[in-house]
């Protein structure tokens, strides 16, 4: 064991309480890993504690003695934020998942960041309640996690970023200093409202130890539908419609580009909604409160795309069964391309008006370089956020025609996964200058010792922390 570990342990004492620091041998491997396979480095010391006061202990004892630090969570992040690097110790949030009953008026409830988005979820559901943001981690995914990556999924469409879901939040600063505005209140422009700048900043800032959260009335009906397109501009104009003619009824708007769904039929262990054999599919979903109504509303628009021509195929689901195998399709496009080796992931936002454009000139770009690379587009049309997969021999080359292309077409290198330290290289792509000083000069502020999550997001010297950036 280092000499700073043996001082750092030595500084903390037992303020931690049992279990609250693992060391040496007693650090289990999952401490070091990593969604995508990148393994970071096996931390020395874990801490884990299990209040607001002990993450205060924790972080003025590291700050003290400038030890670096990482903060995981569900560990679900795809940007390698929290993959630990050499030197830096791990401060879990595992233990602090407990989370208040929703209150029903205010439409609310106070989670501690440990607490999985999951568990949020089914307490809504509990009280009659939705929780609002959705994705496919949601039983691992955390809301510390979510709050520091500002979360989107499938329902931003209707509901916004997790940013919008965020009434008020807890924090701890790098030297210790806590600092909470959990009132939950609609309005409270008192001054700066400090919670917004830890949400999105990947806990560079401060480290969320509990947040107030913002519930939605749960939907009486809810009714989605599978269909098949011809092209991107159909998609589009599809959703134009639906948007005009329903409102906020639409609450997502999922996109599934060829050869992805022909590959997923060819391997499903389901009966597949509609054959494989077009270029766009598209999963429509609205929630509702007047179940007759809204169910007949969507089912004319839709048929109404039929007779126009904007849908070829299309099949809309007749119960909750059938809702919900619509789902396991979308999310089945994961059960496919996890286990594809050497397959890039990137996760952007497109402007609509561009989109077309950016994946003719990526996908000629890539195939001019590895005339046999995949490539695999799926995503969140209703928001512009694709998740765009290229299996290539060139990877680094990818990536370079990817974020250039996405740059060029006035998009955003991460749309909901945060920066982290696998995507910092590009940030000045979509970023000036301007932009990334003003960033660094609040991490000088929040963190003058640089030890909360370091080298994410961005990198910078010492002077940074002298005011000369």
């Amino acid at each position: 064991m280092s000499p700073e570990t043996q001082q750092l342990l030595s500084a903390l004492g037992d303020r931690l309480g049992a279990g609250g620091v693992l060391a040496g041998s007693d650090v289990d491997q999952r401490y070091r890993d990593d969604p995508d396979g990148k393994l970071g480095a096996l931390p020395e010391v874990v801490l884990r504690p299990r209040d607001t006061e002990g993450i205060a202990a924790a972080l003025a004892a590291c700050n003290d003695l400038g030890q670096p630090i990482v903060v995981q969570g569900g560990r679900t992040g795809m940007a390698g934020g929290g993959r630990v690097q050499p030197g830096e110790v791990v401060l879990s949030l595992e233990r602090m998942t407990g989370f208040t009953a929703p209150d029903r008026q205010a439409a609310s409830i106070v989670a501690e960041a440990g607490a999985t988005l999951e568990a949020v979820q089914e307490a809504a559901d509990g009280a009659g309640l939705m929780f609002g943001v959705d994705v496919g981690a949601r039983g691992s995914a955390t809301v510390g996690g979510n709050i520091a990556t500002n979360a989107g999924g499938i329902r931003v469409l209707r509901y916004g970023m997790y940013r919008a879901q965020v009434l008020g939040l807890e924090a701890v600063l790098a030297d210790g200093s806590v600092l909470t505005s959990l009132k939950g209140l609609p309005k409270d422009n008192s001054g700066y409202d400090l919670s917004q700048l830890f949400i999105g900043t990947e806990g560079t800032l401060g480290v969320v130890t509990r947040a107030a959260l913002r519930l939605h009335p749960k939907p009486v009906c809810e009714v989605n539908a599978f269909c098949a397109l011809s092209s991107l501009d159909a998609a589009i104009a599809l959703l134009g419609q639906l948007r005009q003619k329903l409102g906020p009824l639409l609450s997502a708007y999922e996109v599934n580009f060829a050869p992805l769904y022909d590959a997923m039929v060819a391997s499903m262990d389901m009966p597949a909604p509609l054959p494989a054999g077009s270029s766009v599919y598209v999963l429509a979903e609205i929630q509702g409160s007047e179940p007759e109504r809204d169910g007949e509303r969507f089912a004319e628009v839709l048929m109404q795309a039929v007779e126009d021509g904007v849908i070829d195929d299309v099949v809309v689901s007749q119960s909750p069964r059938e809702f919900r195998a619509l789902w396991d399709v979308r999310e089945d496009a994961n059960r496919v391309l996890f286990p594809i080796k050497g397959l890039i992931s990137v996760d952007i936002s497109i402007p609509l008006a561009r989109m077309g454009a950016f994946l003719r000139e990526a996908s000629a770009a890539i195939h001019a370089n590895d005339p046999d690379a995949d490539i695999y587009v799926f995503g969140h049309l209703g928001d512009g956020n694709l998740h765009y997969q290229v299996r290539t021999v060139d990877p680094a080359v990818a990536y370079d025609i990817v974020y250039r292309g996405v740059a060029a077409a006035g998009g955003g290198v991460s749309a909901e996964h945060g920066i982290g330290l696998d995507k910092k290289k590009w940030l000045h792509l979509v970023r000036s200058d301007v932009e990334i000083a003003a960033m660094q000069r609040l991490k000088a502020a929040f963190d003058p010792k640089n030890i909360l999550n370091p080298g994410r997001v961005f990198d910078f010297g010492p002077s940074a922390f002298l005011g000369e950036i």
